[in-house]
């Protein structure tokens, strides 16, 4: 890909924000009942977001290229944001709509249930990505997901490959009006299992299934895929045509599942940014390992280890 000499990011998220409501329960409410919750906090999110402070928590230079609502939810995340040392010159703010928010339900196993209202996040276009050009060009790693219009997306795959930064597609949450193009457009697609079903039409619960399904997405024109498995770690598929299973090591104490999934993708960009000598499946492991010392603390972003929290070293 380009040369990081000239690079002055070592990814650049294009994605959303969204403030999330968390209530903790015992259980999941059925449909039209009531039940008494045990906590409520209010957090940052958004699958975008998540990814970027991930990065930046580990580490890494990063940029966030998104969109907020003028009101007090879009102040408040983007001074989250520059406090954590993000690169915000591409995040706008506008009066047309809301800053997005994701209601979530989180019960004592740690299971999550969420509704993403996206708001602002629809607003981001082609022209603001046009606008950030030089932010892209100026990152080694790329990264988009679907909480945005796919014509964005698609938009900044295009300015990726003029400069030769490597992109990543983490299709989530995964809509059966999929522009495929956006799978070719993509150097790397990262769908979990779920996503994974969708993109090629047949269930993937298993090893295998995921293998199968890694191959259909290279068919279909990504060129490394990557497909998350849960407790069951990852499938892998490499542009010589090599499938591997990477297996690892569950948490012993799971609390809060939510934001994982964006964990191991901002994990992940950061390694393909800084570890050329790492290996695919290296580097998916210590981003599998990331993910689940995260779901060991409640939040989102909160839950979100540091480089020096971690229990291993991520860049040795």
């Amino acid at each position: 890909m380009s040369k990081s000499n000239d690079k002055k990011f070592d990814v650049c998220i294009v994605g959303s924000c969204n403030v999330d409501l968390i209530s903790y329960v015992d259980r999941t409410p059925k449909i039209g009942e009531t039940i008494e919750g045990n906590k409520f906090e209010k957090g940052f999110g958004g699958k975008g977001a998540n990814q970027c402070v991930q990065a930046a928590k580990l580490g890494g230079k990063v940029a966030m290229i998104s969109k907020l609502g003028d009101d007090v939810f879009g102040k408040e995340y983007l001074d989250n944001l520059k406090k954590l040392g993000i690169n915000t010159d591409h995040v706008g703010i506008t009066n047309e709509a809301a800053t997005g928010v994701a209601p979530i339900i989180v019960d004592k196993e740690g299971r999550n249930s969420i509704i993403v209202i996206l708001g602002a996040n629809l607003l981001l276009n082609e022209n603001d990505i046009e606008k950030a050009e030089d932010i892209i060009r100026q990152s080694k790693v790329v990264v988009c997901q679907l909480e945005i219009r796919q014509e964005t997306v698609l938009k900044t795959f295009e300015i990726a490959r003029k400069h030769s930064v490597l992109s990543i597609l983490n299709p989530a949450p995964m809509s059966e009006k999929l522009n495929r193009n956006l799978l070719s457009a993509a150097d790397v697609i990262c769908p979990n299992q779920t996503e994974a079903e969708v993109l090629c039409d047949f269930t993937v619960e298993t090893i295998d299934d995921a293998k199968k399904a890694c191959k259909k997405l290279l068919e279909l024109g990504s060129r490394i895929a990557i497909i998350t498995m849960g407790d069951q770690g990852a499938v892998i598929s490499n542009e010589d045509g090599q499938y591997e299973h990477v297996e690892i090591e569950k948490s012993s104490s799971v609390c809060d599942s939510t934001g994982a999934g964006d964990s191991f993708v901002g994990t992940l960009a950061l390694l393909m940014a800084r570890e050329e000598k790492l290996s695919l499946k290296d580097q998916v492991k210590r981003a599998c390992r990331v993910a689940s010392q995260s779901v060991e603390k409640k939040g989102t972003q909160t839950s979100y280890p540091t480089k020096e929290e971690l229990r291993f070293n991520l860049f040795e």
